[in-house]
């Protein structure tokens, strides 16, 4: 019979956490799920650790190669028989009810995405707090291409809709041939959600929490780099090439490209005050007067919100 969900897990150097992914996925109430880990190629026990369960309740795809967040998730969307899917990153976990909680309202609406509210762990394991309050999202119902992009606009969004972790209606993605882009190692999470938006794809809104969150602290503000900034500006100039908009999701659109450009300025004015090149960084200064208003905070402070916006889906 076919699996009423398909959990596709990317996995790297996640043995630590790999067994506390694949039980949230086992626990969940009142739907059919098959589980999917896809090992990118780790240097620890992940692919060990994986291979323990029995192969009829956890599906094992070792690459031969790493592919990155983006490719190893395509991997485990191409092996997937679920009618939705869902991609859970292999240092979080899931409440047990959450799938059904959302394919329930997603398919009262008939509405081919899904995402719900998000649990907030500290490194500590301490609960921290729950992402967005319950009236926001409540009020919200659905998700438009213009409400989402204007959600993803750095430093200007109020609450981050990049840290939502959506399901897929499994044959509205393959139809579309959507799947993640493989050149971007962070924000890949955003454009396939505004690309299945852009392709017709209706996204509904569970209020509830589901989805739990574990903060890795200073993991994605260590890799963090100038190059990330503009793979993920390319990307967008990509998305725009190929997906109309209408006048809404354009004004969002622009506001995002331009915080990804002082974003990108901020982190050049950044890497050339760390390298002591003073000249380097005036002219970086002269050319995006933005930059240097971010730097009045620490620049430690401002790396890490930064930082924060693109924390989504990387898994590493």
């Amino acid at each position: 019979m076919q699996p009423d969900v398909s959990f596709v897990i990317a996995a790297y150097n996640a043995e630590a956490t790999l067994d506390r992914a694949i039980a949230g996925a086992m626990a969940q109430r009142d739907v059919s799920v098959e589980i999917i880990v896809v090992d990118d190629r780790s240097s620890d026990r992940t692919l060990d650790v994986a291979r323990a369960y029995p192969e009829d309740i956890v599906k094992v795809a070792a690459l031969p190669a790493n592919r990155g967040p983006g490719g190893a998730r395509n991997a485990g969307l191409d092996l997937a028989s679920g009618r939705w899917v869902a991609v859970l990153d292999s240092d979080d976990a899931v409440l047990p009810g959450r799938l059904a909680a959302m394919i329930a309202r997603a398919e009262k609406a008939g509405a081919e995405i899904a995402v719900d509210n998000v649990q907030v762990v500290r490194e500590d394991g301490t609960p921290d707090d729950i992402m967005f309050p319950a009236t926001y999202l409540e009020a919200l119902g659905e998700i438009s291409l213009a409400g989402y992009i204007a959600g993803n606009v750095v430093f200007e969004s109020r609450f981050n809709l990049g840290y939502l972790k959506p399901i897929f209606l499994r044959r509205f993605l393959d139809e579309n041939q959507l799947r993640y882009d493989e050149t971007l190692r962070i924000g890949e999470d955003y454009i396939l959600l505004a690309s299945a938006l852009a392709k017709g794809g209706r996204c509904v809104v569970e209020p509830t929490t589901g989805y739990v969150y574990h903060i890795r602290t200073g993991s994605i503000s260590r890799v963090l780099e100038l190059h990330h900034v503009e793979a993920m500006a390319k990307a967008d100039a990509a998305f725009a090439a190929s997906h109309s908009m209408d006048d809404s999701a354009r004004t969002a659109f622009a506001r995002r490209s331009r915080s990804l450009r002082k974003a990108a300025s901020f982190l050049s004015l950044v890497q050339h005050i760390k390298a002591r090149a003073p000249l380097k960084a005036i002219r970086t200064a002269l050319s995006d007067p933005a930059a240097v208003r971010h730097m009045s905070m620490p620049i430690a402070v401002r790396l890490r919100r930064v930082a924060a916006q693109f924390a989504v889906g990387t898994g590493r």
